[in-house]
C-alpha cells in the first residue's frame, strides 16, 4: 500500500476490521484548535522572519545546543537529508560532545522551552564564545536562558508556549535549523494534502486499530529494526515522542531501536525466538549508491554476490526479514522509502505525531504532558545545592 508517491507502507496484518471510533477521534484531534496541528500546515506562522536566513547565511558552521524534543528533531533532518546540506552542523545533546567544536567563528543556536533545562545551560556555558553569533529560542517567560540572552544582547526567538518540545519539529525549533541547512520549510508541511488521501488516513487508522490490538494482548515493546543509518535521528526523534507521550498511568509503549543490519548478529536471535511481548516496525530507504562488490576478491562460493550494491544486500536483508517474521507470525509494519526529500520527512514527521496522539486519545492518556519528568530534575538540583 502507498501512504503516499514515495511512502510504501506494509500494515500490521492483526485485525480485519478497523476500530470505528477512531476515524472520529482523528477528526476531533485535526479540529482541535492546537498549535501543534497548526504547526504541520503551511500557513504556520513562524516568531521569526524569513530575512534572518539571510543575515545569517555567512556561517558556514552551525551549533545547536538543546536536549531531548528541542534539538532531535533537527538532527533528523540533518542526518536523513545529509547530502544535500552544505554547512557543517554540530548538535549538543550530551556531555561528551563538547570537544568537537573548534571554530569560534560560528553560529550559535541554544535552544530550551522552558529555559532551565539544565544541561542546556551547562553546555553554553562552556561553549560561549564571545566571537560566535548566539540565537536564543525560549519561551517568552522569565527563564534563565532569556535572562542570560538579555544580559549578552543576544538575538532571542519566541518558542512557541503550546507546543511541547517533542512536538515541535515543524515549528520554530525545527524549521530555523532546516532554513539554515537550505531547505524549504513549506515543503515539510504536508498535513493539508495528507489528510485528502485516502490512502494515508486508512493507513494511519488501520495502523492505530492494530497497536491498540496488539497492547491488548499485553505487547508493549515496539521494536523498530532501522535498514537505513541516516535515519537514525529520525527514530530517536520518534522514541522520545512514543515514550513520553504515552509512557503514563502504567500505560503506554517502549520504544527501542535496533540499527541492522548489526543487530542480525546480536538480537534477531531475541526477535524471532525470545519473549512474545514485542512487536515490530523495520524501515529502508532506497539507497541510489552505485559501489559494487570487487569481483575479483570474490571466492567461489560467493559469486552470488558479484555485482551486487549496497542497495543490493540491504534491499534483501530487509525483505528477507519481513519473509521470516511472516513465518514466525510475529507482528509488524514496514516502510519502504523511494526517496530522500523535505516531502518524505514531513510525511513521516506528520504520520508519527498523528498516531501517537491518535493512539494516547484512545488510551485516555494525555499525549502532551510529561508530568514525570521533572521528579528526576527536581533531586538533582537538591544534590547540586
Amino acid at each position: 500500500m502507498k501512504i503516499s508517491n514515495k511512502i510504501f507502507f506494509t500494515n500490521f496484518k492483526i485485525i480485519k476490521k478497523k476500530n470505528k471510533n477512531l476515524p472520529k477521534l482523528l477528526f476531533s484531534i485535526l479540529g482541535e484548535n492546537s498549535e501543534i496541528i497548526n504547526s504541520l500546515k503551511k500557513k504556520f506562522k513562524y516568531s521569526f522572519d524569513k530575512e534572518i536566513f539571510t543575515r545569517l547565511k555567512k556561517y558556514s558552521e552551525v551549533v545547536i545546543i538543546g536536549m531531548g524534543g528541542s534539538i532531535m528533531g533537527s538532527k533528523a533532518i540533518y542526518s536523513f537529508l545529509n547530502s544535500k546540506i552544505k554547512k557543517l552542523f554540530f548538535f549538543i545533546d550530551n556531555f561528551d560532545e563538547i570537544k568537537k567544536i573548534k571554530s569560534k567563528n560560528n553560529l550559535i543556536i541554544i535552544i530550551s522551552k522552558s529555559g532551565n533545562t539544565l544541561e542546556t545551560i551547562v553546555n553554553t556555558n562552556f561553549l560561549l564564545s564571545p566571537k560566535s553569533k548566539k540565537i536564543f529560542i525560549t519561551e517568552n517567560k522569565e527563564n534563565y536562558l532569556r535572562s542570560l540572552a538579555n544580559k549578552m544582547k543576544a538575538e532571542v526567538i519566541d518558542h512557541n508556549n503550546f507546543i511541547g518540545g517533542r512536538y515541535s519539529v515543524l515549528s520554530e525549533v525545527g524549521m530555523l535549523p532546516a532554513g539554515l541547512m537550505g531547505f524549504d520549510q513549506a515543503k515539510f508541511k504536508r498535513l493539508n494534502d495528507l489528510v485528502k488521501n485516502k490512502q494515508f488516513i486508512n493507513s494511519l487508522l488501520v495502523n492505530v486499530s492494530n497497536t491498540l490490538e496488539l497492547i491488548k494482548k499485553k505487547k508493549f515493546n515496539s521494536i523498530i529494526l532501522n535498514y537505513d543509518p541516516y535515519s537514525a535521528d529520525l527514530f530517536y526523534w520518534y522514541q522520545q515522542l512514543l515514550a513520553e507521550s504515552l509512557g503514563k498511568k502504567n500505560k503506554g509503549i517502549l520504544p527501542v531501536i535496533s540499527n541492522m543490519p548489526k543487530d542480525n548478529h546480536s538480537l534477531m536471535q531475541f526477535y524471532l525466538d525470545g519473549s512474545k511481548k514485542n512487536f515490530y516496525t523495520l524501515f529502508y530507504v532506497k539507497n541510489n549508491s552505485l559501489k559494487k562488490i570487487i569481483s575479483k576478491n570474490l571466492l567461489g562460493s560467493h559469486l552470488y554476490l558479484k555485482d551486487k550494491t549496497y542497495h543490493d544486500i540491504l534491499n534483501a536483508q530487509f525483505i528477507s526479514t519481513q519473509n521470516i517474521f511472516k513465518k514466525k507470525n510475529l507482528p509488524f509494519r514496514s516502510f519502504y522509502i523511494n526517496e530522500r526529500s523535505e516531502e518524505v520527512l514531513g510525511e513521516l514527521f506528520t504520520f508519527f505525531i498523528l498516531e501517537t496522539l491518535l493512539i494516547g486519545k484512545a488510551l485516555k492518556i494525555n499525549p502532551y504532558d510529561q508530568p514525570s519528568v521533572e521528579l528526576i530534575k527536581d533531586e538533582t538540583k537538591k544534590n547540586l545545592i
